[in-house]
């Protein structure tokens, strides 16, 4: 049953990435914007992805355990040296150059936190729920101090500004709240607290951040501006229809209609030159990935391996669901990557680790 689960984790990770490839080589054909290079560099990153995925898959997963703690103190160090030293993009402050390779620590913070939430929700031991001061103890240990302890790298991430990845961290941090074994009438009235504050937030968001979000409820409003992105993403994908107009054969894609295609919204060219057959072929491929996942996660018989599974899953589901959702108009565009598909070392590099990660809890069912 193990050795069927890794079979099983390997082919669909393998399969999205192919896809990827395939996607990553159409949307640098003729690019005005990129070159051909990054393709390459993807296809070299895949390379090195799949042999670190093995490596992971090998080494004893308790030692994720010990340096869990570390891991996030370094990520929180990197945050704040990107806010003072980082490389401005697209308006942007999000890459950190250390020994000439560029990276985003915010893509490590995915991985960071979900291992620091997962060794401290593990190691934290029952208390009684009986009499103020206990539950008073139980909402502080168990809900606040982890909160505030994601919100410092969701308030770092916040500055950047990538409220994207930020929000990321909040759906990682409830998930694994949820998996964490609290009591549900906690979780659902700190879910109706949050809830509450969120038209406040409104006045928080930059310039950009409220045209986005103006625009999705209307892209006409600013067509040629804000709108225009996402126009040519649905036009892109609706032009597709069932089977697609082949590969390299996307107007929108090959005539440089569409931006950014060889990052957040590489699903539109899937979709233009794949059609309603090769989006549900991707689609099937992150279904069957997230089962098998969870598949582990019900296997695995120590709590911080389970939460950690719950973590990835989190994470996975997420940012493939807002990102197809902002391609096709269901959601804001928020600038979150399609794992393991769109082009990005940092992002695919950690998307990786934790598959690697996941085949290593399905081979062992250690209690410590």
């Amino acid at each position: 049953m193990r050795r069927d689960l890794n079979l099983k984790i390997w082919v669909y990770t393998i399969a999205i990435i192919l896809i990827g490839l395939v996607a990553l080589y159409s949307a640098t054909t003729g690019n005005v914007r990129v070159s051909r290079g990054i393709f390459y560099d993807q296809l070299f990153c895949a390379a090195v992805g799949i042999f670190i995925m093995y490596v992971v898959g090998r080494i004893d997963y308790r030692k994720f355990f010990d340096g869990a703690y570390i891991l996030y103190a370094i990520n929180i160090l990197l945050l704040i040296l990107v806010l003072v030293s980082g490389r401005d993009a697209l308006g942007a402050r999000r890459w950190l150059t250390i020994g000439g390779i560029s990276f985003q620590p915010s893509e490590l913070t995915k991985l960071s936190l979900v291992l620091f939430l997962g060794r401290y929700f593990a190691t934290q031991r029952s208390v009684l729920t009986f009499g103020f001061m206990n539950k008073t103890q139980l909402i502080l240990r168990d809900l606040f101090f982890p909160l505030f302890l994601t919100g410092i790298s969701m308030f770092l991430i916040f500055k950047q500004p990538d409220l994207g990845t930020a929000l990321l961290m909040f759906g990682i941090f409830f998930g694994m709240l949820f998996a964490s074994g609290l009591e549900y009438r906690y979780i659902i009235g700190f879910s109706l607290a949050c809830l509450s504050v969120v038209p406040f937030a409104w006045n928080i968001l930059k310039d950009y951040q409220k045209d986005r979000l103006l625009v999705f409820l209307n892209p006409n409003i600013d067509p040629l501006g804000a709108g225009y992105t996402i126009i040519q993403s649905k036009t892109a994908v609706g032009s597709g229809q069932f089977w697609g107009k082949g590969w390299l054969s996307g107007t929108q894609n090959q005539l440089n209609f569409l931006p950014e295609r060889h990052t957040d919204f590489i699903f539109s060219v899937i979709g233009e030159e794949w059609g309603l057959i090769g989006t549900m072929v991707l689609v099937y491929c992150y279904f069957s990935l997230i089962r098998y996942c969870l598949l582990v996660s019900e296997q695995v018989k120590d709590k911080f391996g389970m939460l950690v599974c719950i973590g990835i899953v989190s994470i996975l589901t997420l940012q493939v669901i807002i990102n197809i959702g902002m391609v096709i108009g269901l959601f804001p565009i928020v600038g979150l990557t399609l794992p393991l598909v769109s082009y990005g070392r940092s992002s695919f590099l950690i998307f990786i680790i934790m598959m690697g990660f996941l085949l290593n809890l399905s081979k062992r069912r250690t209690i410590f």
